[in-house]
């Protein structure tokens, strides 16, 4: 049995927010922990996950081994940018399920993962081990794999201290007319389909920047840096713009003048401090040929 233990930093929050938001464990299990009378705060057990936690109090929860992992593992090519003994860094391509979810079991970057990489870490348990965040199936580019539990957790508090930096590219559908600014609107789930997410007043805080790199006749090239990460957070905004990424039929347009097989939505550059060395570190995966054939093919008829 691991410990994990925190300091709460602002005030009155709900513990299994406040757990789930600096541990990198999933709601569901911290909630399950809560249950089974493993988390305390300042010494004292807590048994409801709806207890607010005040400000500077210590909060442990006791995690039990995973039980034996039940996910296979695959010879799936994997494109590794970069390895060492704390984490990895793996450019995702478009079309892969990060994790086993909703009775997908095979053909995720986790069962590569186990595969191609002998130690990952499990905090998030069986079903997702090393994963500290996540893409879209269908959006291609960088993340960070934890391969033991001291990575995750700093990898994690750092993504909710804003301080590791994640820079996408992504193609929008109309002309943009302003070269930069923000959103800064919630996200939740929406009221009409629980499936999707939505801007709504009970939502999450979610602040995306943007920049124009390039405008076409009838699109823009546009950069976006996420300094929240909430669920589609990027392909919502963009919808609030007024401006949904191209091949997005979930918050965008049905039809496309493209073929694809998703949105165009690519993870460019991932930036953060190394957990063990604190050696800054940055690395950037290029456009994948599908999304830059349609940037030459507008860049043709643009010139």
């Amino acid at each position: 049995m691991r410990t994990i233990k925190l300091i709460c930093e602002n005030e009155c929050r709900r513990l299994d927010v406040f757990l789930s938001e600096s541990s990198g464990l999933t709601r569901n299990h911290v909630q399950k922990l809560i249950a089974q009378q493993l988390v305390t705060v300042d010494g004292k057990v807590i048994t409801k996950p709806s207890t607010p936690v005040k400000a500077d109090s210590a909060v442990e929860a006791s995690i039990p081994p995973d039980i034996p992992l039940d996910v296979v593992a695959q010879d799936i090519p994997l494109d590794i940018v970069y390895e060492d003994s704390d984490l990895a860094v793996i450019n995702k391509p478009q079309g892969m399920t990060v994790h086993p979810a909703n009775n997908v079991y095979e053909g995720t970057l986790v069962n590569a993962l186990l595969y191609h990489i002998k130690d990952l870490s499990g905090i998030n348990g069986v079903l997702r081990p090393g994963i500290v965040h996540r893409l879209d199936k269908d959006t291609s580019g960088l993340l960070v794999i934890a391969k033991n539990d001291n990575a995750h957790v700093e990898l994690q508090r750092q993504i909710q201290q804003k301080e590791c930096r994640r820079i996408y590219v992504a193609l929008l559908e109309g002309v943009l007319k302003t070269d930069s600014g923000s959103v800064d609107k919630p996200i939740g789930r929406s009221v009409a389909d629980r499936k999707k997410m939505d801007i709504v007043l009970y939502g999450r805080n979610a602040l995306t920047y943007y920049t124009v790199l390039e405008r076409f006749k009838d699109y823009t090239l546009v950069q976006f840096e996420l300094k929240t990460g909430r669920t589609h957070q990027i392909r919502v905004h963009a919808k609030f713009l007024g401006h949904p990424v191209v091949g997005d039929k979930t918050y965008g347009y049905q039809k496309c003048r493209f073929a694809l097989d998703g949105q165009l939505l690519h993870a460019h550059t991932l930036m953060f401090t190394h957990p063990t060395t604190g050696k800054q570190m940055s690395f950037s995966a290029p456009i994948p040929p599908y999304f830059e054939k349609v940037l030459n093919t507008l860049r043709n008829k643009h010139t």
